[in-house]
């Protein structure tokens, strides 16, 4: 007895699915017309003109303002035109592989390059892609393209965009490129193949390379079809090609003890079916039930369910997924990626094969909801109790902030960072953290309640803890730090070198005096530091900020001398007199009785702090560093000493 085997991707497709799918619908909402066959099989447009469809052939048939279903295989630019002239509500049924490559022609010729179709020139989606563009070149294979390259030889270095028509074989498109490669300096190639009909090709490939016979079904108008039996008849000597069981002959395949079906992409599975068993009631034993093998060609799909499909279309809101079922799978761009700041493109890319999580299913429609984030997020709670476990570092986007503190998305599981775990003062604004990446370690973990919380501040304190460790082992007086400053006191200024905090004594901020370390420096201020002493005991550290190679009485004796004036400013009263700042740490005494060139009770009477007075230096003290000032010497007028007469 022979055996039979079906392909597991024979029949329809998910372009074609779709297409029916979506004419069937327009077909029930009323009045519709058929611009053209919707597929390439006359058994399912004569269904839908049982229905009530109305098959015209060209835009002059459709009436104004109708109900116009625009064939899978797709239409020119000129038909959508027309069309929308006359108000017509357009269902386009084009599949989403072919609707890319109209906008690939379409963007190379704007951009001065010269579209290169490879595909049958008679066949309908090349006619449809060629008319997206003004000058398109259509050629079926690397012969007629290296006979246009002798006949046109420009184009050698012309701009060439390359596309290929989504049925055609591996074999004809990758001679062209192997051609172009070699032959053009500045060709772009998109591979345009339909990930589905090369797998529907390879299946039927290495099905009949095993088979003693093969039957091929589909309509003899289909591109698919036709190219399934050239691929057939060059693997297995015997291949039946048919377009429905009234066709098959069991006696056709006598004395075949293998006997692989196969399917065009147009071809629905009642039709399969029917053929199906007509072999079976009549001349073999059966391996399995179609129904059985039906069903692992139309899988059903559940809820919750992790499926691999093939990336075919993206679009700003979804990314359409082929998942090799009868539905038509679909990404929300929301439900790709946890991480906000994450491009689609980044992710995914047409052509990629991805694992994604079943939301929902829609047998109904034949639409199935899918999510990567989803998936990811049950992925990821393996990964973040293993984190728990080993005490490791993870990284988050702060999503929120919550009462008490704030949640971010680690690898897509929720986790609540508690504000004492936060690492921010206690009266700082946890919004600030919002959008922001973080890094944290996992404290808890209860997947049962699924709650799971986190702490910035352990990282902090661990990497802090580790800089401090190796500032303590490396630091000696004198060394230079480039440190933060993270506190201000009436003293001093707190500086964190890198894991410890050092404190600058306000006299060791500015070689000027100074009533309060905010006059100098601010919270959050990057400063250059040095270590005058330090004490690993009590974890003490003194620092200094002021500039030791400017030494200030040096400054001042370069400068002046006595009998010199000096603009200075007046920054302390004493009931003796005034001191003045006359270069940045240098100050002199401006006595009571040198303020004024007539008697006062007090320095108040005639200064205040902050003024800025021109003085005479009357005064230095060299070994003791003092300056003596007056304001008086000035205020007095010189006395002239008297004329000799030169006669007397």
């Amino acid at each position: 007895m022979s055996r039979v085997t079906l392909a597991k991707s024979a029949g329809f497709c998910y372009g074609v699915e779709r297409a029916v799918d979506l004419a069937e619908k327009a077909v029930e909402q009323g009045r519709a017309y058929l611009l053209g066959p919707v597929i390439h099989n006359d058994n399912v447009v004569a269904e839908l003109e049982r229905k009530g469809a109305i098959l015209v052939h060209s835009v002059e048939e459709v009436p104004p303002g109708a109900r116009v279903i625009l064939r899978s295989h797709g239409e020119a630019r000129a038909v959508h035109d027309a069309l929308r002239e006359k108000g017509c509500q357009v269902v386009d049924t084009a599949c989403p592989n072919v609707t890319r490559i109209h906008r690939l022609v379409e963007r190379a010729e704007a951009a001065g390059r010269q579209p290169v179709i490879i595909g049958a020139p008679d066949h309908p989606e090349i006619a449809a892609i060629a008319g997206w563009c003004r000058h398109p070149v259509v050629l079926p294979d690397a012969a007629a393209f290296g006979a246009w390259l002798d006949a046109c030889p420009e184009y050698r270095e012309k701009p060439l965009t390359l596309v290929s028509q989504t049925t055609s074989t591996r074999e004809i498109w990758e001679a062209v490129i192997e051609k172009a490669k070699k032959e053009c300096t500045n060709a772009e190639i998109f591979d345009t193949i339909c990930n589905a009909t090369y797998i529907r090709q390879s299946e039927a490939q290495a099905l009949a390379a095993r088979s003693d016979a093969m039957i091929v079904i589909g309509d003899r108008k289909s591109s698919n079809t036709r190219r399934l039996s050239e691929l057939c008849h060059a693997r297995c000597p015997l291949v039946l090609a048919v377009e429905g069981a009234e066709e098959l002959e069991p006696a056709s395949c006598a004395g075949a003890a293998s006997i692989g079906i196969t399917a065009g992409a147009s071809t629905p599975g009642w039709i399969i079916k029917e053929v199906y068993d007509k072999m079976s009631d009549e001349i073999m034993e059966i391996e399995e039930s179609f129904a059985d093998l039906l069903e692992k060609s139309i899988k059903t799909l559940n809820t919750g369910e992790k499926v691999t499909g093939v990336v075919t279309e993206i679009t700003p809101t979804e990314i359409y997924v082929d998942l090799g079922t009868k539905h038509a799978g679909y990404i929300p761009v929301s439900e790709l990626s946890d991480d906000p700041t994450a491009k689609v493109e980044d992710i995914v890319k047409v052509g990629d094969e991805i694992e994604t999580y079943v939301m929902r299913v829609n047998d109904a429609e034949g639409v199935v909801t899918l999510s990567k984030k989803r998936l990811d997020t049950v992925k990821s709670w393996d990964e973040v109790e293993q984190a728990k476990e080993d005490g490791t570092v993870v990284e988050g986007v702060i999503t929120e902030e919550n009462k008490g503190g704030v949640v971010a998305s680690v690898k897509g599981v929720r986790v609540f960072i508690p504000a004492s775990q936060t690492g921010l003062p206690r009266d700082a604004a946890m919004t600030e953290l919002v959008k922001k990446k973080v890094r944290l370690k996992i404290t808890e973990v209860n997947r049962a309640r699924r709650r799971v919380v986190g702490s910035i501040r352990a990282v902090e304190q661990a990497e802090r803890a580790e800089k401090a460790a190796k500032v303590w082992a490396e630091i000696e007086d004198g060394k230079k730090y480039h440190g933060v400053v993270k506190s201000l006191t009436s003293y001093g200024a707190f500086v964190d070198i890198g894991g410890v905090d050092g404190m600058v004594h306000i006299s060791e901020l500015s070689w000027s005096r100074i009533k309060h370390p905010s006059e100098v420096v601010s919270v959050g201020d990057p400063v250059d530091v040095y270590v005058i002493s330090f004490d690993p005991e009590k974890k003490k550290i003194s620092l200094g900020m002021k500039d030791r190679s400017q030494d200030p009485w040096t400054v001042f004796t370069e400068k002046y001398g006595i009998g010199d004036v000096a603009n200075v400013k007046i920054v302390k009263l004493m009931t003796f007199g005034a001191f003045a700042e006359i270069v940045p740490g240098v100050d002199g005494l401006i006595h009571i009785s040198q303020i004024a060139d007539h008697r006062i009770d007090k320095p108040g009477d005639v200064l205040k702090e902050g003024d800025m007075v021109d003085v005479k230096i009357i005064d230095i003290d060299m070994e003791n560093k003092k300056v003596s000032l007056s304001i008086r010497a000035l205020l007095e007028a010189p006395v002239e000493e008297p004329i000799e007469d030169e006669e007397g």
